[in-house]
């Protein structure tokens, strides 16, 4: 009961400071003060680990719906991403959703600040290394869906996201450059690592393996291979298990566990929408790659009631059908030391990293160690498999953005519905997403290039 009313005092201190209403109460009067009080706040699930973005997903080229139920769509924003069209964006929820975190992290850091006495005690380090975990998550999400990809040349010019570090909300948003929205995320990470645990009781809060996992991720995106593959090693270290698809029921409808030991930091998005169970029709080239002994083509799909000889996806690491997992996994982590192993020329580890995930996938006794020692062949394999494992797991827009700044990878995508083509270019700055309208009124911030 405490928590909830804790919660409850501060979204409305963000209601209130939001420009959306004119009164805003004594801030004093409502900021917690204990250290159990910031334990009680990052205890909220609801808050902290759902309602991230889906939007740039809907772009991506791992699904399509059908022609009729484009037909009947009612929802014009997610129409409008479906296809790529450039128009007004009013749904403020993916961008509220993940500042929300950023805000009461931010409240969690100032208390913790009071409490200066308590920082050499493991419980502190703990609620430190969480809530800095958090606010970088939340950043991160923020950043892949509407900041350009990131490239050494253009970061210190492009736009990044506001960077709030404050619980003051009067203190205006400015969008930050790329360089320096990454430089903070990365900041923010590496406090993580410093001060979380091992081990990590709470089901909904990260581990140190998670961070490490987490930060490998982003310096995937930076193209720093050195560095991803040096955190992917340190979170595989800490935590090496995988799901063996091989003790899964490929009859469930769900055949994923949700928390399952592959989960190292679990998240959400808000609702699929286009990308839901029943919605989403997986790409017909994707699904025919996997072979039939690879386990996934069973785990992760099911033939579709609706349109004859398509398939749903069904592996969701959620356990849900209406939203995305976009979390920390293994999985994701071997993956990542894989890729940026193959680019390091570090041949050997790239192999061992991508069989040891795929010998989990394929039926006991199956699966033919990958021998290529060709570092080009050995990535496009990676990068292959990476698609195969993470799809509808919030890492395709980042994957593509991010690759479309290699001319051997970038992609034009292209939709064809009741006969129309839709186009989206490889170097589209559409895949910086348009943000929401009031957020660029309200809060005077430039509006992405177009």
């Amino acid at each position: 009961m405490k928590k909830n009313i804790l919660i409850i005092l501060l979204f409305m201190m963000l209601v209130s400071c939001s420009k959306f209403l004119e009164e805003k109460p004594d801030q004093k009067m409502v900021i917690p003060k204990t250290l159990k009080d910031a334990e009680l706040l990052l205890n909220d699930y609801s808050n902290f680990n759902t309602g991230y973005p889906v939007s740039g997903e809907w772009g991506i080229d791992d699904y399509f719906i059908a022609d009729s139920y484009w037909d009947e769509l009612s929802n014009p924003e997610q129409k409008s991403a479906y296809v790529w069209a450039d128009k007004q964006y009013d749904d403020v929820t993916q961008w509220q959703s993940p500042y929300r975190v950023v805000y009461l992290a931010n409240q969690v850091l100032a208390m913790l600040s009071n409490l200066q006495a308590l920082q050499h005690e493991d419980q502190y380090k703990k609620v430190l290394g969480t809530t800095y975990f958090f606010r970088a998550f939340a950043f991160h999400q923020v950043t892949e869906v509407f900041a350009p990809a990131y490239s050494v040349s253009t970061a210190g010019t492009a736009f990044g996201i506001p960077l709030r570090l404050s619980a003051d909300m009067d203190i205006t948003s400015v969008r930050a450059s790329l360089a320096e929205t990454y430089s903070q995320i990365i900041a923010d990470y590496r406090m993580a690592i410093s001060n979380l645990p091992v081990v990590q009781p709470v089901k909904g809060h990260p581990n140190r393996a998670a961070a490490y996992g987490a930060l490998a991720r982003v310096y995937l995106g930076m193209a720093h291979y050195e560095e991803a593959f040096k955190m992917a090693n340190s979170a595989l270290l800490l935590n090496a298990q995988l799901l063996n698809f091989n003790s899964l029921n490929q009859y469930d409808e769900l055949p994923i566990p949700q928390f399952n030991k592959e989960v190292l930091f679990p998240a959400v998005t808000s609702n699929a929408g286009l990308m839901n169970y029943y919605n989403a029709l997986v790409e017909p080239v994707l699904y025919q790659s996997y072979q039939e002994k690879d386990l996934r083509k069973k785990i992760f799909f099911q033939l579709s009631d609706n349109v004859e000889g398509a398939y749903n996806f069904k592996g969701n690491y959620a356990n849900s059908m209406a939203q995305l997992f976009v979390g920390i996994t293994t999985s994701e982590v071997y993956l990542i030391k894989a890729e940026a192993a193959a680019r390091l020329n570090k041949v050997g580890e790239a192999q061992e990293a991508l069989n040891t995930l795929l010998r989990s996938r394929w039926q006991t006794g199956e699966y033919v160690d990958i021998t290529i020692s060709d570092t080009k062949a050995l990535l496009e394999i990676i990068l292959q498999e990476r698609r195969k494992e993470l799809l509808f797991r919030g890492r395709r827009w980042a994957d593509l953005k991010r690759l479309n700044l290699e001319a051997k990878f970038k992609k034009d995508l292209i939709r064809t519905i009741n006969g129309q083509e839709y186009r989206l270019p490889f170097n589209s700055l559409k895949y910086a997403f348009r943000l929401p309208d009031p957020v660029v009124k309200l809060g005077n911030i430039p509006q992405n290039e177009r």
